[in-house]
């Protein structure tokens, strides 16, 4: 039936992408906003294309793509990992040995990205496999326990092996985003400013197109993989794996599978997300990091595309938002503002103070900025553990359900 979702009158309507007409609208509509963006010339918006945003913006794109893999992983196929951080710098260390330039300490063999940036989700895919079996034993949080050793393993390895990860606390740095045919000039930098196709554009904007072309591809070979075969194995172990088995599910080799597509999305997010910061210490991959991608996951909707990549606009935004209203109210409480009555409950000035529990200097009496966030991540996913299971997916789904409806609902 034209038009409503999820009722098909031919198996051809029902295996496209995007059925009906008003998603393909959207998907237009999304796609010439998304190319608009970093020339900032989307009206009211204008300021995101400026070099602060577009990093943010940048860094939102990867982890992205590391989000759809763990999405894959525990939301499809229910396996709850808590080490996405390890198969991430699994990536990005591989990333590094192939693709940057040997030193007197550190080892690098300076390959092209064409090479390093596969062979990253390719060695992490393959950890991954490994790992796999202990999923066939294990489930529910005793395999969250055995991946969450993964990422304190993995710490000890990148301090340990300084040709790889460079000296503890300044890291090494990394090979750029370039692609060239061998060891020469590239034919094209996203790592530096430059015009494209007559446009000037940042090295931010380079970067972004093409984190947003890597993350279209990820995208799509997701929702393929979620439809197809493999989507609905994972599935149905997710919901009943018992039942699964009876049914003739090879359990060890989708949970298999799950791993090492989860993993090889992870390590290819690691390898361009240090490639973009261009210098990584060892402890940027702990646990806090595999804590945010499980936050991005509930609070976006696990098992969901759409809600992945809420989850992750909203946990990457959410700490600049924060940020930026924190040193705000300690701006109102200082000039005596319109708000310094409500600065005043949530700024602390002195450790004898009452009210606030917030400091904007992190060695202040109450929270600094970075702790807030960490707490506030903590109760958004208790809360919508509890309020709502689908996250902002399902929020979504509500108000559009409503609207579709409009004004005859009941």
């Amino acid at each position: 039936m034209r038009g409503r979702p999820n009722l098909f009158t031919s198996y051809e309507e029902e295996m496209r992408l995007f059925p009906t007409t008003t998603k393909r609208v959207m998907l237009v509509v999304a796609l010439v906003l998304a190319v608009l963006l970093p020339l900032g010339q989307l009206p009211g918006l204008r300021f995101l294309g400026d070099s602060d945003w577009l990093i943010i913006i940048d860094r939102a794109l990867i982890f992205g793509i590391a989000a759809l893999g763990l999405n894959l992983l525990t939301g499809v196929s229910g396996q709850v990992s808590l080490g996405h951080s390890f198969f991430m710098a699994v990536g990005a260390y591989t990333a590094v040995v192939l693709g940057a330039d040997a030193g007197r300490t550190v080892w690098g063999l300076g390959l092209p990205m064409w090479i390093w940036l596969p062979a990253a989700g390719i060695v992490a895919a393959v950890l991954g496999i490994l790992v796999a079996p202990t999923a066939v034993r294990v489930r529910g949080l005793y395999l969250a326990f055995v991946t969450l050793g993964l990422v304190f393993i993995g710490l000890h390895l990148w301090r340990s092996v300084e040709a790889v990860a460079g000296k503890p606390g300044t890291g090494r740095p990394w090979p750029a985003l370039e692609l060239a045919l061998w060891k020469g000039d590239p034919i094209i930098s996203f790592a530096s400013a430059g015009p494209w196709f007559g446009i000037e554009l940042s090295a931010q904007a380079k970067s972004y197109f093409f984190f947003l072309f890597l993350l279209i591809v990820f995208a799509l070979l997701a929702k393929n993989l979620m439809r197809t075969r493999p989507g609905r194995a994972w599935a149905a172990i997710r919901d009943r794996d018992i039942a699964a088995e009876v049914m003739g599910v090879n359990m060890f080799r989708w949970k298999t599978q799950a791993f090492a597509v989860s993993s090889f999305y992870a390590g290819v997010a690691g390898a361009l997300f240090a490639a973009f910061l261009g210098r990584v210490i060892p402890e940027s991959w702990d646990l806090l990091l595999a804590v945010e991608f499980i936050a991005i996951i509930l609070i976006g909707g696990a098992g969901t595309i759409t809600g992945t990549l809420l989850g992750t606009v909203f946990v990457v935004l959410t700490p600049r938002i924060v940020e930026a209203v924190t040193f705000w109210m300690a701006e109102e409480l200082a000039n005596q503002g319109t708000f310094a009555w409500l600065a005043d409950l949530f700024i602390r000035k002195s450790p004898d103070d009452l009210l606030g529990f917030v400091s904007t200097d992190a060695a202040g009496p109450g929270l600094s900025i970075f702790q807030l966030n960490v707490v506030l991540f903590g109760v958004l996913i208790i809360v919508f553990l509890i309020a709502e299971p689908l996250g902002l997916y399902g929020i979504w789904i509500r108000v559009r359900n409503y609207w579709k409806g409009w004004p005859f609902t009941y």
